[in-house]
């Protein structure tokens, strides 16, 4: 099929939500607007696309149907990459490795920013009082608008894609990789980052303010998995410290300029990458929605 470019008319569709996609787009040229059940009573707008901006790529990194419609404002140029073609795109494409995993990543920022807020509006409203419920209406709005839009959306994550990239670098042993000790840090809280990692073994957890009396373990990884990465993809300091909670820790180092190089040696690497971060994504998403089903219940009770 090969790579294609396209230009739609203000208003017209490029995606349409429930479609099962096999390509995904950079918006080379324009603007397009992100929408939840376009063209019906409830549509809600959920994001603006800018030039230079991804869309679709879940699709094809998770094989779900389109999750969205995606619609032209004003004269969009487009280019269309197939599935099939992600390894010749990134071939010719190197500088769009690390392009297209910032746009995964500051998606994850984002929905990570939503997810954490809807939870404080439900404990907020959960302990207001009928009068207060309704000066809080304009923030529960957005969140019921969401879930009346999305609610047939809430269907657990398919980890299927994740498994089959993962198979595929069990083993691969031929990067950078560094052995840790148990108790010894990864990287810390506040470091700015330079690198990712893949965990071949052992385990990692994740905590801040390690060692002080308010510390929090965050989250834990088994391998194979990946972590780090929204500090490399972001170019931020550090916001936790990651340490080997076990004994014959093995993670392999990634760091953005070897990205190339690691994609020529193994495309696997970075598919499971991709696909790592749209899982992420899709998770976090699922999340969203089932709290903006909870602020809707809980308002609709008092």
């Amino acid at each position: 099929m090969g790579l294609t470019e396209k230009t739609f008319r203000d208003g017209e569709i490029i995606i349409k939500e429930g479609d099962n996609g096999t390509s995904f787009f950079r918006l080379l040229e324009g603007n397009a607007g992100v929408y939840a059940g376009f063209g019906k009573n409830d549509q809600i707008k959920l994001a603006v696309l800018n030039a230079g901006e991804y869309f679709g790529e879940m699709a094809i990194l998770e094989a779900y149907p389109r999750s969205a419609t995606v619609v032209a404002k004003g004269s969009a140029r487009v280019v269309e990459i197939p599935g099939d073609e992600l390894k010749a795109y990134f071939t010719a494409n190197p500088d769009q490795i690390i392009e297209l995993m910032r746009y995964l990543g500051n998606r994850v920022q984002t929905m990570t920013k939503d997810y954490n807020d809807s939870k404080l509006l439900l404990d907020e409203l959960r302990q207001s009082d009928a009068t207060k419920k309704d000066s809080l209406f304009s923030k529960i709005k957005k969140h019921i608008d969401v879930y009346q839009s999305n609610k047939n959306k809430l269907a657990e994550p398919d980890t299927s894609s994740l498994k089959e990239e993962l198979e595929k670098i069990k083993g691969n042993n031929t990067g950078n990789i560094k052995a840790y000790n148990k108790g010894i840090f990864i990287f810390r809280e506040g470091d700015f980052a330079t690198s990712m990692y893949i965990l071949h073994s052992g385990e990692v957890g994740l905590y801040t303010n390690y060692r002080h009396k308010d510390e929090l373990k965050i989250d834990s990884y088994s391998a194979v998995a990946v972590f780090g990465e929204m500090g490399m993809i972001a170019e931020e300091p550090r916001n936790a410290t990651a340490v080997a909670d076990s004994e014959n820790v093995r993670a392999e180092i990634i760091n953005q300029e070897d990205l190339e190089k690691i994609f020529l040696a193994c495309p696997a690497k970075i598919e499971f990458i991709l696909r790592h971060l749209s899982y992420q994504l899709r998770r976090l998403t699922i999340d969203f929605l089932n709290v903006c089903k909870e602020i809707t219940e809980t308002y609709n009770k008092k």
